[in-house]
């Protein structure tokens, strides 16, 4: 890439260079923001492979598949390179085309690729079988020395969990709890939620601890007032009625008021009072 700015003149390149580091900045986070870089950047350097490419991840990350397969298609005419085959066909999935993407699957484009883009076909090619309801033939494509290798390899963990995803799919519960599991030994970076899916196979289920937090102050507040209605049925009515207006008294007296006359005291009152002494 660097080699592909140093011909636009010095401004002009850094500009470009710092909307694509946007793009890459951005991508995974936000992706409609990295879109918008990388149109600037298509902008400004439309005849730079790299830019192109750029524009097409991003294009791709937001389901812009029509103009992501474009700019890819642009780039490899500018470089001549294979490498966007994978996900030039994933793109023809995107669009409802997965009998494209298994064409290209044949194609001798294929065999140039090194090990990592020839198992990236593989999963596209596995996913374009589903997308066709070809279960059984989504498991088969998937199974290759790749995937039965113990070595583990930066594709390891998504093959891994592609292959566990189709044999859940088609009912072999048991095969895919394994393969889930073999996804998660390889799954160093937590590319894949192969741990999510184990837990749900085995029926277990994960409780917010805000959530939990939440109930326990409902619960906590529910016994308060519990607790507060069953002392109020304790309490006999003639000691309230009498606390009431004791409180009456005390609070609108004033010594000050000269027409101020004391309630009379109720026979209630004063069976109170007697019962105190």
């Amino acid at each position: 890439m660097r080699q592909e700015l140093l011909s636009l003149p010095k401004g002009l390149a850094e500009e470009v260079s710092k909307n694509l580091v946007m793009v890459a900045r951005l991508i995974d986070e936000d992706p409609e923001q990295a879109y918008a870089y990388s149109r600037i950047a298509l902008r400004l350097a439309s005849r730079v492979a790299a830019v192109r490419e750029a524009a097409g991840f991003a294009a791709y990350a937001t389901q812009k598949y029509s103009e992501a397969l474009a700019e890819f298609r642009a780039a490899k005419r500018m470089t001549g390179s294979v490498e966007l085959w994978p996900v030039m066909a994933d793109c023809e999935r995107g669009l409802g085309r997965p009998e494209r993407a298994l064409a290209m699957a044949g194609e001798p484009e294929v065999q140039k690729l090194d090990k990592a883009g020839q198992v990236e076909m593989r999963l596209v090619a596995a996913g374009a079988r589903r997308d066709q309801g070809q279960l059984e033939a989504a498991i088969v494509t998937l199974q290759s020395p790749e995937l039965a290798s113990n070595a583990v390899q930066p594709w390891t963990a998504r093959l891994r969990y592609a292959y566990a995803d189709a044999l859940l799919a088609a009912g072999r519960d048991d095969e895919a709890r394994e393969w889930f599991g073999k996804a998660l030994e390889a799954d160093k970076d937590g590319a894949t939620d192969a741990s999510d899916r184990l837990a749900e196979l085995d029926g277990v289920e994960f409780v917010d601890a805000a959530d939990l937090s939440d109930d326990e102050d409902q619960d906590g507040t529910a016994n308060l007032v519990d607790d507060e209605d069953d002392a109020d049925e304790d309490e006999d009515p003639a000691e309230v009625a009498a606390a009431e207006r004791a409180t009456d008294v005390t609070e609108y007296y004033d010594e000050d008021d000269e027409e101020y006359e004391p309630l009379e005291q109720s026979a209630a009152d004063a069976d109170v009072r007697g019962d105190k002494a």
